[in-house]
């Protein structure tokens, strides 16, 4: 019977939606107090995430909630993570409402990071960010950044430039994330072209999650970690579609479980 590969690490973006199952275009409007107030099955929908996402060994999550009134003061990255059995969890608030909500994002994995760093993202709305971590040999780290890029092409750009210089000069790097914007759009075309990121294989429309009509939802990847496909999963415990993707990097060794946040950055 043919082994598992060690070195091939599965990859996974997904934009949760604080826990909501959204099914139809009216919910935004019928459902939208969910996005302010609790609701009895969002914690039966981030056990269906959790269960899910648990198969991967690197998953971003975009639209958490890092504990409020919404989310019933539940850190919702550290459920997920406990519940999936992932050892390590980064995360970072990217827009602090205090008790009202925690948006947040969130890096789960099973392996260390030996650096993590919180980034702002120029806005002209404050509350976009990233977050960035490395894995493995410091030398020669595979670097992983998460980001949810604003709505406007023109903030994204200036986004996007951002996380390009993040990722300059690793042989090993990935972006991933909710980056609301499609692959040929001029500014993400643009990044593809100042670094060595790639896509790891054909793509499919993510959002919405019950129309798919939209690829708003990337793994991009240097050609050092030898992409080995990407896929679309048909999973909807969200208003949007999972990503997932195989690349290779040697050198990841599991450790024992914990689960922390990376200091703010200025």
């Amino acid at each position: 019977m043919e082994q598992p590969d060690p070195a091939r690490l599965r990859l996974l973006i997904y934009n949760v939606q604080v826990g909501i199952p959204t099914r139809k275009y009216r919910h935004y409007v019928t459902h939208s107090w969910k996005h302010v107030l609790p609701f009895p099955a969002r914690r039966d929908n981030l056990d269906r995430i959790a269960d899910f996402v648990a198969d991967f060994d690197i998953v971003g999550l975009v639209e958490t909630d890092a504990g409020s009134i919404r989310s019933e003061f539940i850190h919702q990255p550290e459920y997920v993570a406990r519940r999936a059995g992932f050892k390590y969890c980064y995360s970072r608030v990217n827009r602090d409402l205090g008790i009202v909500a925690q948006h947040s994002l969130a890096l789960l994995s099973r392996f260390p990071a030996h650096f993590t760093r919180e980034h702002s993202l120029p806005s002209t709305i404050p509350g976009r960010g990233a977050l960035e971590a490395h894995f493995g040999d410091p030398a020669e780290p595979l670097v992983v950044v998460l980001a949810h890029l604003s709505l406007s092409a023109r903030a994204r750009t200036r986004q996007l430039r951002y996380l390009s210089g993040l990722v300059a000069g690793y042989r090993h790097a990935v972006i991933m994330g909710d980056l609301n914007a499609e692959l040929h759009s001029p500014e993400l075309a643009e990044l593809m072209r100042v670094t060595r990121l790639v896509r790891p294989g054909p793509g499919a429309p993510t959002y919405p999650s019950w129309r798919p009509r939209a690829e708003y939802d990337h793994i991009l990847t240097t050609p050092d970690l030898q992409p080995g496909g990407v896929e679309v999963y048909r999973v909807k415990h969200s208003d949007h579609l999972p990503v997932g993707a195989e690349v290779t990097f040697h050198g990841l060794r599991p450790a024992a479980a914990r689960c922390s946040r990376p200091p703010a950055v200025a």
